[in-house]
């Protein structure tokens, strides 16, 4: 054979080589964003359960404690809010996850206030479908942590996967960016003061 064809069909092997690998490659980070997407979408579903469950809670709360509108109202109202704010998984940033991250904490927050209210009438405390209610909710704020936590595993992998060479130059050609993760908001720093 000739010289010549045999350095160009290995060039061309080679050519055909580092094209199945680069398609590998891809590939793989394609299925990493996905399982990003997807736990972020988990997360979202927990977040929609606790924003079901509250009119229900509210409600409840309603028919024993009228005059209690204003902690009733809030609570609305940032679930309303919550609603509202929503975040596209393919173009997350540190500032919508964070303004995500506030109208979900607001919901927290004002629910907080409401079970501290309820504390005040021992009827509804006694009450069956409240005591169900609580039980789901309190439920709920547990699959909550659990989805953020897997959204951070799969954000790490993904963040891992598209940083570490020579993954990180097809990531760059492709497009692939960095995932953002949940974190702890500020007052979590802080203990919270318990007074008997």
């Amino acid at each position: 054979m000739n010289k010549g064809v045999i350095a160009s069909l290995s060039i061309l092997g080679i050519i055909v080589i580092v094209f199945f690998w680069g398609m590998s490659q891809y590939n793989g980070m394609v299925t990493a964003d996905e399982n990003v997407a997807k736990t972020w979408a988990n997360v979202e579903s927990q977040y929609q359960r606790r924003s079901d469950l509250i009119p229900n809670l509210v409600a409840t709360v309603k028919g024993y404690a009228a005059h209690e509108k204003s902690t009733l109202n809030a609570v609305v109202e940032a679930r309303a809010k919550a609603s509202q704010t929503t975040i596209n998984p393919t173009n997350m940033t540190p500032e919508s996850l964070a303004k995500y991250q506030a109208a979900q904490s607001e919901v927290g927050s004002t629910l907080n206030r409401l079970l501290v209210t309820v504390e005040k009438y021992p009827d509804l405390k006694a009450n069956q479908n409240f005591l169900e209610l609580q039980a789901q909710l309190e439920g709920t704020e547990n699959r909550i942590s659990v989805e953020r936590q897997r959204f951070n595993d799969a954000a790490q992998g993904f963040n891992v996967m598209i940083r570490r060479f020579p993954r990180n130059i097809i990531a760059g050609m492709f497009g692939f960016e960095k995932k953002v993760y949940f974190e702890a908001e500020e007052a979590a720093a802080k203990a919270p003061e318990v007074k008997f």
